[in-house]
């Protein structure tokens, strides 16, 4: 993959956390620093983490399945992008959860990461063979993570609701056209 592509699928997988963050400023009404920063470096982490945790557990049995990987990149990346286009067509419900509470942002990183455990396991068959050559895009997502939640939570007490959908359908799209551009590398190249 691609600097840009690394970017674009970061981008893609804080989608969620943007969303999280956007509902979580429109609870709050006004800025909290405290946890809109907490909250920020737990997202990031997490989606840092998640893809960390993929790759080497699907690392350790790659060889198997070289053959296959590229399908297995390519269903795991339209799984989400599809799971995140349905989301955007799907009614938006009132939160009721406290968003500064720090077991409520941990569940909440945690959940929104668990996309990015399946990217991890498609980086695994993608040809990121060892932790340096990751290093760079888990440093990229969790920062894309941190900014895009950050920015989420201004933008929930700046701008309501309105935002966050457009965003998933977008981070959908994306995920499904990654996924196509790795499945057309490996059948034509």
């Amino acid at each position: 993959m691609s600097t840009l592509e690394i970017w674009l699928l970061a981008v893609s997988l804080a989608i969620d956390c943007f969303t999280v963050s956007v509902a979580s400023g429109i609870i709050l009404r006004r800025i909290r620093w405290k946890t809109f920063l907490t909250m920020a470096f737990f997202f990031g982490f997490f989606q840092a983490l998640m893809p960390l945790l993929g790759w080497f557990g699907a690392s350790r049995f790659s060889h198997l399945i070289e053959a296959y990987d590229h399908w297995i990149a390519f269903g795991l990346l339209a799984f989400l992008g599809i799971r995140m286009i349905r989301e955007y067509f799907k009614d938006s419900e009132e939160c009721s959860f406290d968003p500064t509470r720090l077991k409520v942002i941990i569940t909440l990183a945690v959940a929104t990461s668990i996309d990015a455990l399946a990217v991890g396991i498609s980086f695994a068959f993608t040809g990121y063979n060892n932790f340096e050559r990751l290093l760079s895009p888990l440093l990229i997502i969790g920062l894309a993570s941190f900014l895009i939640s950050l920015t989420g939570s201004l933008i929930g007490i700046f701008f309501g609701k309105r935002f966050n959908l457009r965003m998933e359908l977008f981070g959908g799209l994306v995920l499904i056209g990654i996924g196509v551009k790795i499945l057309c590398e490996h059948l034509l190249g």
